[in-house]
């Protein structure tokens, strides 16, 4: 099947695209129920666009993962590519077969977090799947020699007999010659200069840093009720997974105890999301594979993080019941330099929180419900004096969560409407017109579970992971897109029987539309008891 990609610098800001590469898209009919085998896991998603040119590969780590001891091992940068490189794709080739639950990874190089992920579950007979990931920000650290430390905690025993076998690789493009602009000087590069990490909880930066971004990976996982905290309840109501403030969840940074960005963290459905691995064995959830990132612009605090002195950075997840784990929060920071300059100075001249809104009210009844609205705002505002003058970045963000949890007693009826947003404003003003990025995200999930008839166990669910970018300049539009990625399923299995027993039936959907001044791509598939029945391209 013919597709269409096209991939870019969408307003401003890199749309890092990953997909699962599966078997061949050709489409078969389905079977009248889920058998021992099943299509190897995919996404609609864009694969990373890679450039002509050469190419070098590194093997990164190889490991068969049946416990929780982590794969260690080294990293050499490449030969042959040089040390600048017009991209950077990281790729992680699996494989798993038998009875598995989902397992949470992580591979750090060097101590950066460079990729998060989480595995499909298996069929009997076995799936291969694969992920792409775009880690060209990560370049600093790939110049040097490092550790490699891999873990993706697994627990193999009778009853759980899949072993997690993965290889990852690094696969670095050479960049062309050194690029200029039309008068000869460096172009400036979306490229961080340094990628730094916490030490001690700290970060030390460089004296001549003109723009700082960190970024975590919050991920609440682990087994516990954190890893399905947006149906989280208050003590009041009577349910199985409680928090004294309801389901709002909002990730937080500080600097110095100050509070420096807000964000609101996506919610992630793991493959076995939802009481119903039938919904995930060939199209998983949104970023299940390839998780991202929050990100805080902090170079409104970069006056400060640059007076040489450490400073102590603290993350937190607020609605989190006090003394209960389930949430990872790792930290990188990307820092880009003024080469002109070996100090450069600034203040923090705006700082502005507003209170932070949640509330949960609890209803009960035959049907029981709780309505939760919450929400949170921050604008920061600072200057750095740099070799082509002040330029002053705003930071404006503002979060809400609505959601209505239903449920009845026992949980046989367990449903969740909700929707969170987080939408963020950056403005740059320095010489010339000043530039403006305007990111608005929405999250959503729409799922009802109902245990019936003969232990019958069915789940409708929807999600979706929706973004629009507008870049301006002087006030007008120099670039937008638009992102959509939608999944919908239907399935249905008999509980509390052996696998062999349960009759499983199951229909589900992605639908990922990226569209914008970059260009346009429109990728929809739908298996049927996991055969994929429709592969389409609509651009």
């Amino acid at each position: 099947m013919r597709r269409r990609i096209i991939m870019s610098m969408l307003a401003g800001v890199t749309l890092v695209a990953s997909t699962l590469l599966g078997a061949s898209p050709a489409t078969a009919a389905p079977p009248a129920e889920f058998g021992t085998d099943w299509h190897d896991p995919l996404t609609a998603a864009p694969p990373v666009t890679k450039p002509a040119g050469k190419a070098c590969e590194v093997t990164v780590a190889e490991a068969r993962f049946r416990d929780f001891t982590p794969y260690t091992g080294t990293y050499a940068p490449p030969r042959g590519c040089g040390d600048r490189w017009s991209k950077v794709v990281l790729r992680l080739d699996g494989e798993v077969k038998g009875r598995q639950y989902d397992r949470l990874g992580y591979l750090h190089i060097g101590g950066v977090e460079v990729f998060r992920t989480s595995t499909p579950q298996p069929s009997p007979d076995g799936i291969e799947w694969s992920v792409e990931k775009d880690v060209t920000r990560y370049s600093d650290t790939f110049k040097g020699g490092h550790d490699v430390e891999m873990l993706i905690g697994n627990v193999v025993d009778d009853t759980y007999t899949g072993i997690i076998d993965v290889k990852v690789t690094l696969t670095f493009y050479a960049a062309d010659k050194h690029v200029t602009d039309k008068h000869g000087t460096d172009k400036p590069t979306a490229t961080p200069d340094r990628v730094l990490t916490l030490q001690d909880g700290t970060l030390s930066t460089p004296r001549n840093s003109e723009r700082i971004v960190a970024e975590v990976y919050a991920t609440g996982s682990g087994g516990g009720c954190e890893e399905y905290w947006y149906m989280t309840v208050p003590d009041a109501a009577p349910y199985s997974c409680k928090a004294d403030n309801g389901p709002y969840r909002e990730v937080q940074i500080k600097v110095d105890g100050q509070l420096a960005g807000i964000a609101a963290p996506f919610p992630t459905v793991w493959t076995g999301g939802w009481s119903n691995p039938f919904l995930w064995y060939v199209v998983p959830g949104p970023r299940a594979f390839d998780i991202k990132p929050v990100q805080y612009d902090l170079t409104p605090f970069a006056g400060l993080l640059n007076d040489g002195r450490p400073h102590r950075i603290d993350v937190s997840v607020v609605g989190v019941p006090e003394g209960q784990s389930g949430w990872s929060a790792p930290v990188n920071v990307l820092v880009w330099q003024d080469a002109k300059s070996r100090h450069v100075t600034g203040k923090l001249t705006g700082h502005k929180a507003g209170d932070l809104a949640n509330s949960s009210t609890y209803t009960p009844g035959s049907e029981h419900r709780l309505d939760t609205e919450a929400g949170h705002r921050l604008t920061v505002s600072g200057y750095v004096d740099t070799s082509h003058g002040r330029v002053t970045t705003t930071v404006s963000r503002a979060l809400a969560n609505t959601s209505v949890h239903r449920w009845t007693d026992g949980e046989n009826t367990d449903a969740l409407k909700a929707t969170w947003t987080d939408d963020e404003t950056i403005t740059v003003d320095g010489r010339g017109p000043a530039k403006a990025t305007r990111t608005d995200r929405t999250y959503s999930m729409d799922g009802t579970t109902t245990l019936g008839a003969g232990d019958r166990l069915r789940t409708l669910l929807s999600l979706g992971d929706r973004a629009a970018v507008v870049e301006t300049r002087g006030g007008r539009r120099t670039a937008w897109s638009r992102l959509d990625d939608t999944y919908a399923g239907d399935a249905t299995y008999t509980a509390n029987v052996p696998r062999d027993q349960r009759h499983a039936v199951g229909t589900t959907s992605e639908r990922y539309r990226l569209y914008g001044s970059g260009g346009c791509y429109d990728r929809s598939l739908v298996t049927v008891q996991g055969t994929l029945t429709e592969d389409r391209d609509r651009c």
